[in-house]
């Protein structure tokens, strides 16, 4: 099968489980995921399905891609941070629909993949951190969105939702068992947060080790 008709079905079966964003899905059609897959999982990075990308960490399944940008509820004038970079790939997709991604990674080896493949690409609105993700990015707050791609254990990292705008939307995974974790949406308005719980998922943990010196490359159009 080619890849044209492998990404026909996998937008296919996004529709198929919920997803109706339009923008989202034209996005995940025409981004080249092979890119952002280890050589030896080519053949399924169309697949509906996670892949394991070193250090530990996957890259996430396109589902789950799919149903936690659309929850975002995304316009192109926003400012997004993006907590664990991992292959670039969540990252991609919303510097497509969105005015500029701040993504922090706490494995620079990853981080550097992905940096790469943003080059490649020609992404130019994409500002990449190696350090400590729970402390967020507090020098370019408050955010209109924030996207954590790991699983908080306990609650809401505050550190995070400090950094959320008035009006703000984050989506975040909760739970430190991978057998019962659920992703959550928090708002802020003018009287404090209101959470939301939306479905269940599988993430790695959100781990808060800081890499040794945070290092900041912004990418100017």
């Amino acid at each position: 099968m080619s890849i044209d008709a492998r990404k026909i079905r996998l937008i296919m079966q996004l529709r198929r489980s919920g997803v109706t964003d339009t923008a989202v899905l034209a996005v995940i059609e025409r981004l080249p995921r092979e890119l952002f897959v280890p050589r030896s999982f080519l053949d399924q990075a169309y697949e509906d399905m996670a892949l394991p990308i070193g250090s530990g960490q996957t890259i996430s399944q396109p589902l789950v891609v799919a149903m936690m940008t659309q929850a975002l509820e995304l316009h192109d004038r926003l400012k997004v941070l993006e907590i664990g970079t991992g292959s670039g790939y969540q990252a991609a997709v919303l510097s497509r629909l969105v005015r500029r991604v701040y993504t922090i990674e706490r494995h620079r080896a990853l981080l550097h993949e992905a940096e790469a493949r943003f080059t490649q690409l020609g992404f130019h609105n994409i500002t990449t951190r190696a350090g400590d993700g729970t402390k967020g990015w507090p020098e370019q707050a408050p955010f209109d969105r924030i996207l954590v791609t790991a699983a908080a254990d306990g609650d809401i990292p505050k550190t995070l939702t400090d950094q959320l705008a008035l009006g703000g939307i984050m989506i975040v995974p909760l739970g430190n068992d991978r057998r019962d974790q659920r992703v959550y949406r928090v708002r802020r308005t003018e009287t404090g947060l209101q959470r939301e719980e939306l479905w269940p998922v599988r993430f790695v943990p959100l781990l808060p080790e800081p890499v040794a010196v945070p290092v900041a490359r912004a990418r100017s159009s």
